[in-house]
């Protein structure tokens, strides 16, 4: 047997919620041909390890300590640096799913889907391909056959008011939000003032709630 047929594929876990990163990392430990090499919870830490021990692939969460795992994605495609990415979230696939994509990800699977598919997928990305649920990839299949010259509502935000709409229906404040980000306050404040706008919020207050009942509603879905 050579030495390459012997050799164990290397995974970096990206993911805030200790629970379920170790949860994962023993999934992925008992397949003959995985280990996992690296763990952390942010992005600042992920670039880091990601760089230095060169992993066959990087499971991401997108919600993580600080920026989100989608600015990772971003970062890492800016640095040339060509690790697979696969995105394991509780996220809305709906919303994500293709701009991860377009980020520079190789695939997207949600948290509530059996750990034998998440297997599939990590499987998949490893070969190279493209991984998404079949349901996945019809409803964006759909979407560029009809256009979205029609989309509306947080579809038509951009990813990184998407971002600060998130972290205010987590209650973070504008301070917050721009430690959380490294955002100036001012900037924090036009995103904001972009996301009214675009929902047609009249006020702080409509934004607050209806950021808090669109959090709400995808916990709730990927309970």
């Amino acid at each position: 047997m050579t030495n390459e047929a012997q050799r164990k594929f290397r995974v970096v876990l990206v993911e805030d919620h200790p629970m379920f990163r170790d949860q994962l990392a023993e999934l992925i430990n008992k397949e003959p041909r995985m280990c996992v090499c690296g763990e952390t919870d942010n992005i600042h830490d992920a670039f880091n390890l990601i760089e230095v021990s060169q992993p066959d692939i990087a499971v991401v969460d997108l919600t993580l300590k600080g920026p989100s795992g989608l600015e990772l994605i971003k970062n890492l495609k800016a640095k040339e640096i060509n690790v697979p990415l696969l995105v394991l979230s509780m996220h809305d696939e709906a919303l994500y799913a293709e701009r991860v994509l377009k980020a520079g990800a190789r695939g997207y699977i949600t948290k509530n889907e059996a750990s034998k598919e998440v297997m599939t997928a990590i499987h998949a990305v490893l070969r190279g391909e493209i991984y998404l649920p079949p349901r996945i990839a019809s409803r964006i299949l759909e979407s560029v056959a009809i256009g979205r010259k029609n989309e509306n509502g947080i579809g038509q935000l951009t990813d990184r008011e998407l971002e600060v709409f998130e972290l205010i229906g987590h209650g973070r404040t504008t301070r917050e939000i721009s430690n959380c980000l490294h955002l100036g306050m001012s900037t924090v404040d036009t995103y904001r003032a972009r996301i009214k706008n675009k929902l047609h919020l009249e006020n702080s207050s409509q934004l607050y709630h209806e950021a808090i009942r669109w959090v709400s509603d995808g916990q709730q879905a990927s309970a």
